[in-house]
């Protein structure tokens, strides 16, 4: 996808696309949109767009944010029940793995789950489904929100400057999603080689071959 001729046909209603497809992605459970790339390229490119990129940084923030608040209300309401094991995005295992993440790191996994793909869009649910009171979600909610927009709004900025990043924004893009997603790779490819070699998940044992009859003599 041709990034740089999006946004800059876009011009300044760039600000509309950068914060429903943040919000889309925090909000409305959709795990696969680039939000951290998008803003980062946005910023990157604020001259062309002629907005200045703490703008973009404070769109992508409130975005984020809202998206957030959303979906706490989604895990609250419904939970689980939204999940199916085979669904195409819903994925049950996408709320595990985010519910895993909460349990490991606790309130500031809401500030780490921003920079995970997947486990940023399914955090504010497995916050509610933990019973995380309303108040404390918000707090952190907007803290990482915050945090996440700001550094992606001014890595691009500063980039923006460096006339190779300026010229390959594409690559950029694509280097953050492979970097922020190598890790949720690793994770379940870990995971699932230590499920392989749990007892229950050996071969079955030689006690229930059948075995070969002998004749009598």
């Amino acid at each position: 996808m041709d990034i740089t001729s999006i946004l800059i046909a876009l011009g300044p209603l760039a600000l509309l696309a950068v914060g429903g497809i943040v919000f889309a992605e925090n909000g409305l459970l959709f795990p696969f949109l680039p939000g951290d790339s998008l803003v980062f390229a946005a910023a990157l490119l604020a001259g062309a767009l002629h907005i200045n990129w703490m703008i973009i940084a404070l769109i992508a923030g409130i975005a984020a944010w809202a998206g957030g608040e959303l979906g706490y209300i989604l895990g609250r309401r419904f939970g689980p029940r939204l999940f199916k094991p085979d669904a195409k995005i819903l994925k049950t295992h996408y709320l595990e793995e985010a519910e895993r993440f909460f349990a490991k790191y606790g309130r500031p996994s809401l500030v780490l789950g921003r920079f995970v793909p997947i486990v940023r869009t399914f955090i504010s649910p497995a916050a509610a489904s933990a019973k995380m009171p309303r108040s404390n979600f918000s707090l952190w909610n907007a803290i990482s929100a915050v945090i996440w927009a700001g550094l992606f709004g001014l890595a691009g900025a500063l980039f923006g400057a460096i006339p190779w990043v300026a010229h390959n924004v594409e690559l950029i893009a694509l280097g953050i999603v492979v970097i922020t997603v190598a890790p949720v790779i690793v994770t379940a490819v870990a995971r699932r080689r230590r499920q392989r070699f749990l007892p229950g998940a050996e071969s079955p044992s030689r006690e229930g071959t059948p075995r070969p009859r002998t004749g009598r003599h």
